[in-house]
C-alpha cells in the first residue's frame, strides 16, 4: 500500500483542512490566548477584540510544556486558508517564560501549517516599548544625543516592565543598570540571567535610601521608574543632585507620581522643581501609555493583516514604536 504523506492524511480524512474558504463558509479569526497565570489579562483581552479578532479564546494556567500540543491543536484544525485567520497571544509575567513559550509555539509549525504569535506579558513589551521610544525621541530632539552616547538607570527594574526596559534600552547601546530597592542580590542575578539570554551587557544597584539614590543618580543621563504603582521612587531633593540627567521617563499613573515633578500628561517637559540650568525633561505614564496602546493595537492588527506568519516580542514593539513617531502616530 502507498504510504500517505501527513498532509496527504489530513487531506484524506479531514478534507475542510484541504479545502479553501469560499464565499458562503468564510473563516472567523480567532485569538488563541495562553496565559501561565491563574487569569487572563481583562485588558489584553478587550485590547484584542478591538483590533478586530472575531474570536477571543482565554487559556490559563498554561504550562511550557503544554505550548507545542496547543499550537498543533489550533493550526491543524483550520487548513492552510484557516491558519491567516487564527493567531496566539501570550501573557503572564514572566518575561524570559513568555519568549519560551513563544519559542516552543514556532518550533511546533510548519509551512503551510502556520500561525502569527505575539508575546506580551503584563504588556510589558508594549510598555517598555513605549517608554524606551518616548525616551530615545525626546533625548533626540531636546538634547541631540543617542541612546548609545548615555547612562541609563532602571529603577524597578527587576520586575516585567523593569527588565523589558533595560534590555532594550541595551540593545540601543546605553549603559544600562538595574536597580532593586531592596536586593543587590536580586539585582544581579537579574542582571546576569537576562543579559546572557538576550546578549546584552546589564549592570545592578541596590538603591533603598534617598542618600543611595541620590550618590547612583549623580551621573545619569536618562532614568527609567518602572517601579510599583502608587510610590514615590525619586523626591525633587533626590533629583537636584542629577546633575546630568537628560530625560526621565515615569509608568506610574497612580498618585503619587513615581518622579516628583512629573505630571501623567507631561510629554517633554520641563520637570518641576529643577534647576532651569539642569534642562531636564520628563515624560508621564499617560502620555507613554497613549503611545503603548497605538503600539499593542498595531501589533495584534498585523497579525490579522499579514499573509505570513509574524513572531512579535520586544524587539518587534520598539520597532513599531519607533515607526509611530516617524509616521505621527503616537496617541
Amino acid at each position: 500500500m502507498e504510504k500517505c504523506t501527513f498532509l496527504n492524511f489530513l487531506a484524506k480524512f479531514f478534507p475542510h483542512c484541504a479545502s479553501k474558504p469560499n464565499a458562503h463558509n468564510e473563516k472567523r479569526s480567532i485569538l488563541h490566548m495562553l496565559d501561565p497565570m491563574l487569569n487572563n489579562s481583562p485588558f489584553d483581552i478587550n485590547m484584542a477584540l478591538d483590533a478586530g479578532f472575531d474570536v477571543l479564546m482565554p487559556y490559563s494556567n498554561v504550562k511550557l510544556e503544554s505550548v507545542h500540543t496547543l499550537t498543533q491543536d489550533a493550526i491543524f484544525s483550520r487548513g492552510p486558508g484557516g491558519v491567516k485567520k487564527t493567531a496566539m497571544f501570550i501573557g503572564g509575567r514572566d518575561i524570559g517564560l513568555a519568549i519560551d513559550m513563544l519559542n516552543t509555539s514556532k518550533q511546533a509549525m510548519f509551512p503551510p501549517f502556520e500561525i502569527s504569535v505575539m508575546a506580551d506579558p503584563s504588556g510589558a513589551f508594549t510598555t517598555a516599548a513605549a517608554l524606551v521610544a518616548c525616551v530615545e525621541k525626546e533625548l533626540q530632539e531636546k538634547h541631540n544625543k543617542s541612546l548609545k552616547e548615555c547612562k541609563a538607570l532602571v529603577f524597578g527594574g527587576t520586575g516585567p516592565v523593569g527588565l523589558s526596559t533595560a534590555v532594550i534600552a541595551a540593545q540601543q547601546g546605553a549603559h544600562t543598570t538595574l536597580i532593586d530597592h531592596l536586593s543587590l542580590d536580586a539585582a544581579l542575578d537579574a542582571a546576569k540571567e537576562y543579559g546572557r539570554r538576550f546578549k546584552v551587557e546589564l549592570h545592578a544597584a541596590v538603591a533603598g535610601s534617598d542618600e543611595e539614590k541620590a550618590e547612583i543618580v549623580s551621573d545619569a543621563d536618562i532614568i527609567f521608574c518602572t517601579a510599583k504603582a502608587g510610590i514615590q521612587v525619586l523626591s525633587t531633593a533626590v533629583l537636584r543632585q542629577a546633575k546630568q540627567l537628560k530625560v526621565a521617563g515615569d509608568v506610574n499613573a497612580v498618585p503619587p507620581a513615581g518622579i516628583e515633578g512629573i505630571d501623567v500628561n507631561d510629554f517633554g517637559k520641563a520637570l518641576k522643581g529643577l534647576p532651569d540650568s539642569q534642562n531636564t525633561v520628563g515624560i508621564g505614564a499617560l502620555a507613554i501609555g497613549n503611545v503603548k496602546y497605538n503600539l499593542q493595537h498595531n501589533l495584534l492588527k498585523s497579525m490579522l493583516k499579514s499573509d505570513k506568519p509574524l513572531f512579535l516580542d520586544f524587539r518587534n514593539a520598539f520597532d513599531e514604536a519607533q515607526a509611530l513617531f516617524n509616521t505621527g502616530e503616537k496617541s
